[in-house]
């Protein structure tokens, strides 16, 4: 039986996961990490647009979760939203810190400098090396990094065991960072 494409392994699963986190054992919060820091990067990438600050804000993230695990109320909705919210959070206070929009030298607009047409080259050339890869590599790719699935989430949409869907990802990323270096993460979230 599935709750909102949820089994109820799942959900059992995720309710024993979060009581550990809240009696503190470190492992709880590693296996809700590898379940859904994916998601939370691509979230928090797409508006900071600067790996090493989204790395930073995804470990603020769960440092807050760690801290704050007892104030999570399963009926109020699920930890995935709660986890979000503190992400989203965490971006909105980075952004107000930075004055961003605050105006300071003059009373002119300030130009947005269209991002390089580089970019678009890489985008290309990305899908087309994607493309290159076995499609049980490709699958796994689009559902991690394109469709914002959890490792967890995503194993089970192909069908084969966590251990062998990480391995595909892991493989993948290989083959890719030989033509791209370690820029390939964010040439992948920038093409989304």
């Amino acid at each position: 039986m599935a709750f909102f494409g949820k089994s109820l392994t799942q959900m059992q699963e995720d309710a024993l996961l979060i009581q550990q986190l809240k009696n503190k054992e470190e492992r709880a919060l590693s296996l809700l990490y590898d379940k859904y820091s994916g998601a939370l990067y691509t979230m928090i990438l797409k508006i900071v647009k600067d790996e090493g600050v989204a790395q930073d804000v995804l470990q603020e993230t769960f440092i807050t979760i760690w801290d704050k695990s007892d104030q999570y109320n399963h009926s109020k909705g699920r930890f995935y939203t709660w986890a979000y919210r503190i992400a989203k959070n965490k971006v909105l206070n980075l952004i107000r810190k930075r004055e961003i929009l605050i105006q300071k030298d003059d009373l002119s607009v300030y130009k947005i400098e269209d991002e390089p047409k580089k970019t678009d080259e890489d985008i290309t050339k990305l899908k087309g090396a994607i493309l290159k890869l076995e499609k049980h590599h490709q699958k796994a790719l689009e559902l991690v990094y394109f469709q914002g699935l959890t490792h967890r989430e995503a194993y089970k949409e192909m069908d084969v065991p966590l251990g062998t869907f990480k391995s595909y990802i892991q493989q993948a990323l290989k083959q890719l960072r030989q033509i791209y270096g370690k820029a390939i993460i964010v040439l992948i979230l920038i093409s989304q």
